[in-house]
């Protein structure tokens, strides 16, 4: 679909990958960005809707569905990394990282499908990650929640077909935001993963593998678990 002219709801719209899309949305000639946060106050653009939204919240994610009603596009960006493994890990924390990395989206996902189908089918576009094809041992809640948005991506794609909605799964390793800066590692510039998404949303494809990283776990999976883990670790110099 064109996004000249379209209405788009983007989350967690207040930084990082959130706020590059949200400008690349008005270079693009958006007719409507609503930019949502947990804070609505943290939305420093201009010429957006600002909009006070935690996805984690259903009466919040509903009331979000009935003030956008326009909505032709919704980007599931929002996402939290706590660091929380699954053995040792604390149990809240593992849960908090699942509430908002997979039933955000779905929340979202399920309050804007109506709305999508209304306004002629639009697109959702899923922001991932390669960590949704493997794993590491302070990695796992972010992992199995990016593997469970991964598998609603798919499943989505499904079940939205009939109504015409395009579903985009974008996968990436790192992006050089606050939830990276401690890692010392190649990383992808914001500006570069948000082109390469919107790209997929005009284009029509399903599915984007942003960097290289991403491409090389996803070469991968064919492989059994020990050869797959073998060839990443040789890739990280482990």
């Amino acid at each position: 679909m064109d996004l000249r002219n379209a209405v788009v709801l983007v989350t967690g719209a207040n930084r990082g990958i959130g706020a590059e899309l949200v400008e690349q949305l008005k270079e693009r000639g958006a007719a409507k960005v609503y930019a949502a946060a947990r804070d609505a106050a943290t939305i420093r653009t201009t010429g957006v809707d600002a909009l006070e939204l935690d996805i984690t919240d259903a009466g919040q994610v509903a009331a979000a569905a009935a003030a956008a009603g326009d909505v032709q596009v919704l980007i599931n960006n929002a996402g939290i990394s706590t660091g929380t493994p699954l053995v040792a890990g604390d149990e809240a924390e593992i849960r908090r990282e699942m509430d908002t990395n997979f039933y955000g989206p779905l929340r979202m996902t399920r309050a804007f499908a109506p709305v999508l189908g209304a306004n002629g089918g639009g697109a959702i576009l899923n922001v991932i990650s390669a960590l949704s094809w493997f794993t590491s041992p302070t990695a796992g809640a972010y992992a199995a929640s990016k593997a469970a948005a991964w598998a609603l991506t798919d499943s989505t794609r499904l079940e939205l077909a009939a109504q015409g909605t395009h579903v985009v799964g974008v996968h990436m390793g790192l992006v050089d935001t606050d939830m990276a800066k401690g890692v010392q590692a190649p990383k992808i510039a914001p500006s570069d993963l948000a082109r390469a998404a919107l790209d997929a949303i005009e284009s029509g494809a399903q599915e984007v593998l942003a960097d290289e990283w991403a491409r090389l776990v996803k070469s991968g999976l064919n492989l059994d678990p020990q050869a797959r883990y073998e060839q990443i670790f040789a890739a990280l110099g482990g």
